[in-house]
């Protein structure tokens, strides 16, 4: 089968605009690959489990009978080990019986160290 010589750089501009469109699309567009997405969704979802139950550990921690000495306590110890802090003393276990969420306690530590005492 013989090609027409005029489809030749139709068929070559076609080729060049769809890899133009391609670097443009993932590079300024947004354009994201399926993973990628999956990943950022996950992420997002995590984000969103943490911001709600963040509160309800301050509160847990506000609630026990000596809050003031515990935060003072927690302001003691290094940034590095304040969410260890609250995960051994259990405020971060939502749910009964569960280990304590490591990301929870993080954001609650971060949260009650900028509490002004």
């Amino acid at each position: 089968m013989q090609i027409p010589v005029e489809t030749k750089p139709a068929i070559w501009g076609a080729v060049c605009g769809a890899v133009a469109l391609a670097v443009v699309g993932f590079t300024w567009g947004g354009w994201v690959t399926a993973g990628t997405a999956d990943k950022n969704s996950k992420l997002r979802a995590e984000n969103a489990v943490v911001e709600a139950l963040a509160p309800i550990c301050v509160e847990n921690f506000n609630d026990q009978p000596d809050a003031a000495g515990k935060l003072a306590e927690l302001k003691e110890v290094s940034s590095w080990q304040q969410g260890d802090f609250i995960s051994k003393g259990g405020w971060a276990t939502i749910i009964e019986g569960t280990k304590p969420d490591s990301a929870v306690a993080k954001a609650c530590a971060n949260t009650l160290s900028n509490v002004k005492s």
